[in-house]
């Protein structure tokens, strides 16, 4: 009756090994380290910079105590462990001066770090603490909202442009282009040239939804932008400006920032360990200029740093085929493009494509028609100082939509892609929610954190013990594995834990052995009615579950409500309160009755249970 199945204890077995594996490495503590991340744009960390870190150390004398490649987006970072904060700030000044030929114009970011003591075996299983949310490291956090209406009004322009470039390439003649909302509305005088346009611009303009309206003598072309297309719009401009943010929290030599996304519209950026606020807003709301320039060709390849560089031309040695010389004057710069991405060309090669707004494809169309063969350059400026990410020769005269060939593999051009999109924000940006914790306050903040969770299990546990004896210490033996499960969980899920989540923990406390409680006393129900003790656990435990799921489910669903629609410190609190829910199901029943099981259940002639003082009623 109270037996289980060889499969469920090794079930459980299972879990309390990886449960504690992975709550481990919460106990090594952090050792200090350094960061080096790219400072430029077109500059990508990868493994090969460890060897380069490696020697510069070794010919100074430091010893490091271990180095490690991470990829985090699309931004490759080396960190390297030290014994001591002595070394590390040594080590610090040491990477900087070496790293970075020009102090002025710095290649690498080399930022102090903290980096886990979790065993070399543990980190190979991926087994890593939790992180540590700003309220308990201390830093500065914004929400950030994205004008979507700005994404779209800028990719609606752009659509016009293509429109009126592709009608004029095709000599479809029209009546006039306009927008009206979302929409852009093309005039005809006749069905026949209404049709030969909805047939030129759905072959080039397939985000296009294409419908016909009008009647008489003003027929109307209406495009708008499919769902899909619609969505991928904000998709791009959210990730956009993920990307951006994420290129100049560099220069603040942030140790673990986190940008990521929030909604459909919403980007929350945390940076432990900084604490001035109008620095932090400085750099992330600061621009970058893409231009597109032309390139001198009066100066011979091959001789631009000797040769005399004309009146209006300017030489730039940093970048793709540089050095090299262009004019100062630029064709367009990135507030014209509308939107870039990787495609290919007519010969299946790797290459970029690149929409401009209407003036862009105006402007470019003008800048163009005379210099078929010439070369153009497009350089991305950073601080004023410019980096060639290109050079191409125009093979044919350009409009607002054009493509960049030559890539030579597709990464390469997925990269050039991101760079055109992200060299300033696709979308401005509003800071709707900022918060600043000190260092010393998130110290305090965890340590009161754990003296709270830590004295309110032992209260539980006292009193579970005094009140239900033998019954009573199975169930903390459930509580304390629910606690270790969810604590694994959030270090498996390298979730970031905040002072909300360790209340989320607390609570989760009350929630478990509150299903404990009403086992406990379902069982003493059954003993009173007269059943005997191997009955009583299994009627209890079985008609325990139905009051134990409902319960848990309806405060589930209040769970996922916060986990939907809250941010910040409630999203925070939702994600340990709905892994709580979990662990807590599956310890105060599935592990509760396998211990129980496991001590009753092998006595076949069980006369009595240790389960406290069980009031009978009287005749």
């Amino acid at each position: 009756m109270n037996r289980y199945p060889l499969w469920k204890y090794i079930t459980i077995v299972i879990a309390l090994l990886l449960g504690a594996l992975y709550t481990i490495p919460n106990f090594f503590g952090e050792s200090p380290a350094v960061q080096i991340s790219s400072a430029k744009a077109t500059v990508k960390v990868d493994s090969s910079l460890m060897t380069q870190v490696e020697q510069v150390l070794q010919k100074a004398g430091l010893q490091s105590d271990g180095m490690v490649y991470e990829t985090i987006g699309t931004q490759g970072t080396v960190r390297v462990r030290f014994p001591n904060t002595d070394v590390q700030f040594k080590a610090k000044g040491l990477l900087e001066a070496n790293l970075n030929l020009d102090p002025a114009d710095p290649t690498y970011l080399v930022a102090f770090n903290l980096l886990p003591n979790t065993p070399a075996w543990l980190q190979s299983l991926h087994a890593a603490p939790m992180y540590l949310g700003l309220d308990l490291r201390g830093g500065v956090h914004f929400l950030m909202q994205v004008d979507t209406k700005a994404v779209m009004n800028k990719r609606v322009l752009g659509l016009q442009a293509s429109a009126r470039a592709i009608l004029r390439d095709k000599n479809v003649r029209h009546a006039g282009i306009a927008r009206n909302g979302d929409n852009i509305e093309i005039l005809f005088r006749d069905a026949e040239t209404r049709s030969k346009a909805r047939t030129a611009l759905g072959d080039e303009l397939r985000e296009l939804l294409l419908t016909d309206a009008g009647s008489g003598d003003e027929l109307k072309l209406v495009g708008a932008l499919q769902p899909a297309a619609l969505k991928q719009t904000v998709e791009d401009a959210v990730q956009q400006n993920i990307t951006t943010l994420s290129k100049r929290v560099n220069e603040l030599g942030v140790a673990e920032p986190l940008i990521q996304r929030q909604g459909a519209d919403r980007i929350v950026v945390q940076l432990p360990g900084v604490q001035d606020v109008s620095r932090a807003k400085d750099i992330i709301g600061k621009t970058a200029t893409l231009e597109v320039r032309l390139v001198d060709e009066t100066v011979t390849r091959g001789t631009e740093d000797t040769a005399t560089i004309p009146f209006g031309s300017e030489l730039f040695k940093v970048g793709k085929n540089a050095p090299v010389v262009l004019y100062k004057d630029p064709i367009i710069t990135g507030e014209y493009i509308s939107s870039a991405s990787a495609s290919f060309d007519q010969n299946q090669q790797p290459s970029v494509s690149i929409d401009l707004n209407g003036d862009g494809g105006r402007r470019m169309r003008e800048a163009t028609r005379t210099r078929v063969g010439k070369a153009m350059a497009i350089v991305l400026f950073e601080k004023n100082k410019g980096e060639v990410l290109t050079v191409a020769t125009i093979r044919d005269e350009l409009g607002a939509r054009f493509q960049i060939t030559g890539m030579g593999s597709s990464e390469a051009a997925s990269d050039l892609a991101l760079l055109l999109r992200a060299g300033s924000l696709a979308a401005p940006m509003e800071i709707i929610e900022e918060r600043t914790i000190g260092p010393q306050l998130g110290a305090e903040n965890i340590k009161k954190g754990f003296d709270a969770t830590l004295y309110g299990f032992i209260g539980i546990a006292i009193f579970m013990i005094i009140y239900y004896r033998a019954f009573g210490f199975f169930s903390v033996f459930a509580l304390a594995v629910n606690v270790m499960l969810l604590i694994a969980l959030l270090s498996m899920l390298q979730a970031t834990l905040t002072l909300p989540g360790i209340a989320a923990i607390a609570l989760t406390l009350g929630m478990a052995i509150d299903a404990n409680v009403l086992i406990n006393e379902r069982i003493r129900e059954e003993l009173r009615a007269g059943h005997s003790p191997q009955t009583a656990i299994a009627m209890g435990f079985e008609r325990a579950w139905a009051t134990i799921l409902d319960s848990n489910v309806t405060t589930l669903i209040a769970g996922l409500a916060l986990l939907i629609f809250g941010s910040g410190a409630v999203r925070g609190f939702a994600v340990v309160h709905c892994l709580g829910i979990l662990t807590s199901i599956f310890s105060a029943v599935f592990v509760s009755r396998g211990v129980v099981n496991l001590w009753y259940g092998r006595k076949k002639k069980l006369t009595s249970i240790s389960i406290g003082q069980v009031w009978k009623p009287t005749d």
